[in-house]
């Protein structure tokens, strides 16, 4: 489970990186390669990807086939280690720290 959490957290660092206003192609290529590194993939698939990335650079624009991978790798990450990941807490475990609502809260 550590590495999945790991993977998770690395995906966020992509999405933050892709979305933010510093789209910087070094770090999203840093965390698409650790990504795949984590995951164990094989030779010729981390070759396809530094290779798209070369041309994502060349394009000045992210290739579809980095965004795909990436959102194939979240998508077979534990719902769990997402959480994690993200600092999301289980509605049950927010609920218990709730004993009441005064009227004048509202």
């Amino acid at each position: 489970m550590a590495g999945e959490i790991y993977q998770a957290q690395v995906i966020k660092n992509f999405f933050d990186c892709i979305t933010g206003t510093d789209r910087n192609l070094t770090r999203i290529y840093m965390c698409v390669i650790s990504l795949a590194k984590l995951r164990m993939e094989d030779p010729n698939k981390i070759c396809h990807i530094v290779d798209q990335m070369r041309k994502s650079k060349q394009k000045r624009e992210l290739s579809i086939d980095i965004i795909d991978y990436v959102c194939s790798c979240a998508n077979e990450i534990e719902l769990g280690s997402v959480q994690t990941a993200f600092g999301v807490q289980e509605i049950s475990e927010m609920a218990d720290t709730f004993s009441s609502v005064s009227i004048d809260s509202l």
